[in-house]
């Protein structure tokens, strides 16, 4: 299946159509009651930001519907029935701070996209942004039909818990961060399939302030950085499937970003190891955009922002080195590297990009340079006018004193410029490729220089020249403490007064800010 785009969006009573016929498909054989558009529309009424919708390339294929509680009216045991008032949702409160989780399911056509932690992810955002204290909601456990003439509800939980049993319903929440309070009796009559029991499962909002009217909201990004290992692959589908693993891994640990290094499709090359090194490189150009796509539907299925590293990338006559992030909503954008080396133009006749801008994701405000680039200082300070949180540099360097330049320079961007800056490259031998068979890496995240950070400005790294993924927490709201309370303050006291920094916009066909000014 081709997928184009993906979006989490709040529901609306145009969509409910869809949303039925989605329903019926997760629930061929449900024997209780499909939504009504009168409760549809009551629910709307109540609570219309607590209602989700998966939408796939314009048709609505999952839902997550919620409601918020005074959980102490129910804690002690309630039905499905008790917790909706029979679909009137009289006991909605905005006073109450438990969300109740009432509805999720999942187009089975659709299901492989990470909708389902997506809707989840989207439910616990909310939960924070409204400061309530947890969710809630009950679970059905379809597969205890199979084994409740030998296994008690407690012992099924358990089992599968300790992973000796999957159940397709709490199997997906435990992996999702919550957890079984109680077990319920009676819940839902009609689920035949759970013998009338369900799991009461709960995540607690650890950002929760008791008494405050202060808002809460997800500031904690997670990084994968991919440390490379160079090697030949028989064709692309094999580059593919080793991306691919790569993608997996990190997105297991439900990383925002997993990050590739400079030119990590170099090994393609060998099959045009009879061209020279500069057609050799203009001709795996051919696959940049294929591999564009392909890593997009990488970051939709998998639920996570891809940093592509870069690659060739010969249009108009220009050989240029590009990558591109591909949004796990499906939105892609290309970057270019500003600055050539030496090397890149005696070699491939490399051309430098005209356009630098911040991307806005779901996770922040980032900036990516390539390799060369990050070791001048200007380009990462035009981000940082921006409100650039992260920057990563994607690299490669043949040599560890190549590689200290581009490390040194990076942390020093992370001091000079109040964020966190990312670093990953490869590592390995590639022989049989011309001017790419050396590599050295070390993978790091660095933050400024302050109480709230590491005192190094290291706040991870990988183990130097070893194949491996570096998964690193930043936290964003300490850039915003420390622009503010910080022992020095590099962004605002910079005498503007004294110099001026002007960037003109090139040929950025996504970016309408073509002239960045940086001056009092």
């Amino acid at each position: 299946m081709n997928i184009n785009q993906v979006e989490i969006k709040n529901l609306t009573l145009d969509n409910f159509p869809e949303l039925i016929e989605s329903m019926k498909k997760a629930y061929p054989n449900w024997a209780g009651n499909l939504w009504s558009e009168k409760s549809i529309t009551a629910l709307l009424q109540k609570f219309p930001e607590g209602q989700f919708v998966a939408v796939v390339d314009n048709k609505v294929v999952g839902c997550a519907l919620s409601i918020i509680v005074d959980y102490s009216k129910f804690e002690k045991g309630h039905t499905y029935l008790e917790i909706v008032d029979n679909y009137k949702f009289s006991t909605h409160t905005n006073d109450g701070e438990t969300l109740y989780g009432i509805e999720i399911f999942i187009h089975p056509d659709y299901r492989g996209l990470r909708l389902g932690r997506r809707l989840y992810d989207a439910r616990k955002e909310l939960c924070e942004k409204l400061n309530l204290k947890r969710i809630v909601f009950g679970g059905r456990i379809p597969s205890y039909q199979k084994y409740y003439s030998e296994l008690t509800p407690k012992e099924y939980i358990q089992k599968v818990k300790q992973k000796e049993i999957y159940d397709p319903v709490l199997s997906f929440q435990l992996s999702n961060d919550f957890h079984v309070v109680k077990l319920l009796q009676n819940y839902m009559p009609e689920d035949t399939q759970s013998k009338e029991y369900a799991t009461l499962l709960e995540w607690v909002n650890v950002y929760y302030e008791p008494k405050s009217d202060k808002q809460s909201s997800k500031t904690v990004v997670r990084i994968g950085l991919v440390q490379w290992q160079m090697r030949l692959f028989k064709n692309i589908e094999e580059f593919y499937s080793q991306a691919k693993f790569f993608v997996d891994a990190v997105s297991a640990y439900h990383s925002d970003f997993v990050v590739f290094p400079e030119f990590f499709n170099a090994p393609l090359m060998y099959e045009f190891d009879k061209m020279s090194e500069a057609n050799a490189m203009r001709a795996i150009s051919q696959y940049t955009h294929e591999i564009k796509n392909e890593f997009s539907n990488m970051a939709i299925k998998y639920n996570i922002n891809i940093i592509t590293g870069s690659m060739p990338m010969y249009e108009n006559g220009k050989l240029k080195n590009v990558g591109f992030l591909c949004h796990r909503n499906g939105k892609i954008d290309k970057y270019e590297k500003i600055h050539i080396t030496p090397d890149e133009t005696k070699y491939w006749g490399m051309e430098g990009g005209d356009f630098i801008k911040v991307y806005n994701t779901d996770s922040g405000k980032i900036g990516i340079l390539i390799c060369y680039d990050v070791e001048f200082p200007e380009l990462s300070r035009i981000l940082a006018e921006q409100g650039m949180q992260i920057l990563f540099v994607p690299f490669l360097t043949d040599t560890q004193n190549a590689y200290m330049r581009v490390r040194t320079c990076a942390q020093a961007r992370a001091v000079e410029n109040e964020c966190y800056v990312a670093i990953t490259g490869s590592t390995g031998n590639l022989p049989q490729v011309n001017n790419l068979d050396v590599n050295y890496s070390q993978s790091v995240v660095f933050t400024p220089c302050d109480f709230a950070f590491p005192s190094n400005g290291i706040k991870s790294e990988a183990t130097p020249n070893v194949e491996m993924v570096l998964i690193s927490d930043v936290d964003l709201k300490l850039l915003d403490e420390l622009h503010n309370y910080g022992s020095v303050k590099n962004l605002k006291n910079r005498r503007k007064d004294f110099y001026s920094l002007t960037y003109l916009g090139g040929n950025d066909e996504e970016s309408n800010n073509n002239v960045t000014t940086i001056n009092a």
